[in-house]
């Protein structure tokens, strides 16, 4: 990053408010450029948040082919599969149905949900965007409006244009409820997000403590620390290997089979891998939680194919 931009993103950051001020005002220049065009978007958003310019015609790092494969191989499967309820269909095709979380109830509209009929714990969640979940552990305590607000914003929000995930575009806009999963200790279970790589699993991040700090660990098929993450963005301490960790492999490897990346989440549900979501774009593809060695040795593991629609990107 050059020393000036460096210095005053160093003293917006000193400043919260001005901050977030400067974050939304780059996210709505962002969407402005994503209509005209999704590369001139994420050149811009690359450079913005990475401090340098992203290389489409040799990407090498994990985030430039993560990029690269965003805008130029473009399966409607991918779609598909990021939507958090058509992915269920892929999941059966692939003779995987047993690890799809049971289903309450799928809505076209937030008003359209039936609390009454709802058990008494259950998570929803919008199924064309990311980071848009409500985990509710107590019917009883719920503020419904308050859920019913957030929801419905969330529902009218173009995830599209955030990051110009072009992938995410013709999702329709729902509301899944499916069962809220916990330990048998009645906290949230640890995330185990498998990379997949030219259809075959080779990492595994791992999320520990997600209700109270957020927890990480990047450790490979051997359950081996990985020294990928720049320092203070993993914890040093190993968390248990699940019981059902070789199945969550098996699974993946199936599911990953088309695609040249995905991250295929899981949770552990009393000794059974329950999906949580396929990922094609972790982070937007601006991932800077890696160190440098990091980014290259994830990037020399994936091999890009031949583009694919990419006349129509521009």
């Amino acid at each position: 990053m050059f020393p000036a931009k460096q210095w005053l993103k160093g003293k917006l950051k000193r400043n919260r408010l001005i901050f977030n001020t400067y974050l939304r005002a780059r996210g709505q220049f962002a969407s402005l450029l994503y209509m005209i065009s999704p590369v001139i978007a994420s050149k811009y958003l690359y450079r913005s948040i990475m401090g340098r310019k992203l290389d489409l015609k040799n990407p090498q790092d994990f985030n430039e082919k993560l990029q690269w494969l965003k805008l130029y191989w473009r399966d409607p499967l991918i779609t598909k599969c990021t939507d958090k309820y058509e992915v269920r269909d892929y999941v059966k095709s692939c003779g995987c149905e047993e690890i799809l979380n049971e289903l309450y109830g799928v809505y076209d509209e937030v008003s359209k949900i039936d609390w009454d009929n709802l058990p008494s714990k259950f998570a929803l969640k919008c199924t064309h965007g990311c980071k848009s979940n409500i985990i509710c552990d107590d019917k009883q305590k719920l503020d419904k409006e308050q859920v019913f607000n957030q929801l419905s914003k969330w529902m009218k929000i173009r995830y599209d244009r955030i990051a110009a995930e072009i992938h995410v575009k013709n999702i329709k806009p729902r509301v899944i409820c499916e069962r809220y999963i916990e330990t048998s200790d009645g906290f949230l279970p640890n995330d185990y997000k498998i990379y997949c790589f030219n259809g075959k699993p080779k990492l595994v991040l791992v999320c520990t403590e997600r209700a109270t700090g957020y927890k990480r660990a990047f450790l490979d098929l051997n359950w081996e620390k990985l020294d990928i993450a720049k320092d203070g963005e993993a914890t040093a301490q190993i968390p248990k290997k699940p019981e059902c960790f070789e199945k969550m492999l098996k699974y993946s490897e199936r599911l990953a089979q088309p695609f040249p990346f995905v991250r295929i989440d899981f949770y552990d549900f009393n000794g059974k891998p329950i999906l949580g979501e396929m990922t094609f774009t972790p982070v937007g593809c601006i991932a800077r939680c890696y160190t440098e060695e990091g980014l290259k040795w994830l990037g020399d593991m994936l091999e890009l194919p031949e583009r694919r629609f990419d006349q129509s990107v521009s």
